[in-house]
């Protein structure tokens, strides 16, 4: 059962992330895009994914029964090659639907000062 104490919890990451233009470049080859001169929208989720995984640990998340729900993202400037970036992620919400708990978790990427993104990830942890 996840711990409703953990909502509005956030998890800074403790390293940075350095964009380099060969992970854009495979990154958007693998879904097909043919502009690489900045990230695809969807690349910030290579970043925020193992820092959400981290916070959502520590809050008694099952990840045998886990399931995605929705993704959702917000572009504040494109990600170019050189961002060094990092990475926060908030519990947003865990509640209870069906006897499914659904927990949303926002992860804001800054390079310095600047919001680059924002992604919402809900996930369904099956009853």
């Amino acid at each position: 059962m996840l711990n409703p104490d953990v909502v509005g919890r956030t998890f800074v990451g403790a390293k940075e992330f350095i964009v380099s233009q060969e992970s854009i470049t495979a990154f958007a080859l693998a879904i097909g895009e043919p502009n690489i001169s900045v990230a695809p929208p969807t690349y910030s989720i290579s970043i925020s994914l193992a820092e959400s995984q981290s916070l959502l640990q520590e809050s008694g998340l099952d990840w045998t029964r886990v399931v995605h729900g929705d993704q959702r993202f917000e572009i504040h400037r494109p990600i170019v090659a050189g961002d060094k970036i990092i990475c926060s992620s908030t519990i947003e919400s865990v509640r209870v639907l069906a006897g499914n708990e659904i927990a949303t978790v926002r992860s804001d990427l800054h390079a310095g000062d600047v919001l680059l993104a924002s992604s919402w990830s809900t996930l369904v942890v099956r009853a």
